[in-house]
């Protein structure tokens, strides 16, 4: 059976440095400083969470990649002043955040920087426009999530292919006017973010207790098969696990690497 050439899948979570981890994930003992060096151990793809809370710096950053294999790769999320406190005048916040990520994108692991828009981000003209702007301005490849359902169209699937910026599919409860699950490619680089099914703490909770989800099994093979027609259409498929609560997202991580290569391996068997 013929089989489509597959891209490039690379796993992580949001984020690494967590001190509940240590025991979960972490040898007990683990200094904060030697947590990067122990997860690129493991995992091949880091989305940094914190450059969203506070500007990233530029000497931090190439610790980081100093610290890191060669193949390994940073999804870099946007600063909050450029997707939940938008306004008119950006460009001194882009050009902040852009020096601070600057040493990323000269060692080559700068996979992707992540626009996350809140679910109060509508479907609006001047919504639209913003992002046209603000887009225009980050000449490194893009990645946007929508946390409202308005978002899902194919007119606004078209234009982020016109600009070769990728859609962030994303698994999260099924409440009214978020997302549903997708397999949309809109560039060469496709993009996975697993949320939980916290249904109960999602509008009521903090960072924290909003993601604080263990996916089961029969939820994660949802996704395997979406995951391969990603792996099949894109280059590159991200696959992050943001439910970080007391190293969930790395448990979760693990199995879903197992699950994409009991599938591989299947496939490849009957070929």
């Amino acid at each position: 059976m013929s089989r489509h050439a597959m891209g490039r899948i690379l796993i992580g979570t949001s984020g690494y440095s967590y001190a509940d981890w240590v025991g979960p994930f972490y040898p007990p003992g683990t200094r904060q400083a030697d947590f990067l060096a122990f997860y690129c151990s493991e995992f091949d793809l880091s989305e940094l969470n914190f450059t969203y809370y506070r500007q990233p710096e530029a000497s931090s950053l190439q610790r980081m990649a100093a610290v890191t294999g060669e193949h390994f790769m940073f999804s870099v999320k946007a600063h909050k002043t450029l997707t939940h406190e938008t306004q008119a005048a950006f460009h001194g916040e882009v050009a902040t955040f852009l020096r601070g990520i600057e040493p990323l994108r000269e060692t080559g692991k700068l996979g992707v920087v992540l626009l996350q828009f809140p679910y109060s981000f509508h479907y609006t003209s001047n919504n639209r426009r913003y992002l046209e702007r603000l887009c225009g301005e980050l000449p490194l490849p893009l990645a946007i999530e929508f946390r409202n359902s308005e978002w899902q169209r194919d007119s606004v699937y078209a234009g982020l292919r016109q600009r070769n910026i990728a859609t962030v599919n994303v698994d999260e409860p099924q409440l009214h006017k978020l997302p549903t699950p997708s397999s949309v490619v809109t560039s060469d680089i496709a993009y996975v973010r697993f949320h939980g099914r916290n249904e109960q703490a999602w509008w009521s909770g903090d960072n924290v207790s909003r993601y604080d989800y263990l996916y089961e099994d029969d939820e994660l093979n949802e996704w395997i098969p979406r995951i391969t027609e990603l792996a099949e259409k894109a280059g590159t498929v991200l696959i992050v696990f943001n439910n970080h609560s007391r190293g969930q997202a790395v448990q979760n991580a693990r199995r879903i690497r197992e699950l994409i290569l009991g599938r591989t391996n299947t496939t490849e068997d009957c070929s």
